[in-house]
């Protein structure tokens, strides 16, 4: 498996203080996968899936692992490296991350190319119409960031400073018990 995990302190859980002296704690998961790896996704969802686990969130593993099967999936066939990041032979770089609040879980998915990710336009719906509809005319590709857009509560992107991008999705939570 070609995996590059963080070290042990990078995924030790931080706290942050809260006015009026409370603390709230951060978990915090990371995992750098490279892209033309035959188990990059599979190695991505089995790290969701064991840290989701382990933070008592069961009930969101389906979500957010199709989410992050997704969003690497976009990586593995659609990221080009940005010309600054392009080392000949290097393979492309994925970077997980997964963060749990309280009240939030953030997932986000790194690659080293800049262009923005894609939404598929919004669907309109002719009901009249579907029956005269050929399978031919129905997209093969293109709905992932709508899947993830449908089971995520916030879907958004961010250019990195060293080049490429950041798609994050956030998932609220209520309390603690990872039930939404």
């Amino acid at each position: 498996m070609s995996v590059r995990r963080m070290d042990r302190a990078a995924l030790r859980p931080q706290v942050m203080a809260l006015p009026g002296g409370g603390a709230q704690l951060e978990q915090f998961r990371a995992l750098t996968l490279f892209a033309e790896s035959s188990d990059t996704v599979q190695a991505a969802r089995k790290m969701i899936r064991t840290a989701l686990e382990e933070w008592a969130l069961g009930a969101l593993v389906d979500d957010v692992a199709l989410c992050v099967s997704e969003l690497v999936g976009n990586v593995v066939h659609h990221a080009v490296p940005d010309e600054c990041l392009v080392v000949p032979g290097a393979p492309r770089r994925v970077d997980i991350t997964l963060t749990k609040w309280p009240k939030w879980l953030f997932l986000g998915v790194t690659d080293e190319d800049s262009s923005p990710p894609l939404l598929p336009p919004r669907e309109t719906s002719f009901p009249e119409l579907e029956s005269d509809l050929s399978e031919a005319s129905l997209l093969d590709s293109g709905r992932g960031l709508k899947i993830v857009e449908v089971l995520a509560d916030s879907l958004w992107w961010s250019l990195e400073e060293a080049g490429g991008k950041t798609v994050f999705c956030r998932f609220d939570l209520v309390g603690s018990t990872g039930r939404r």
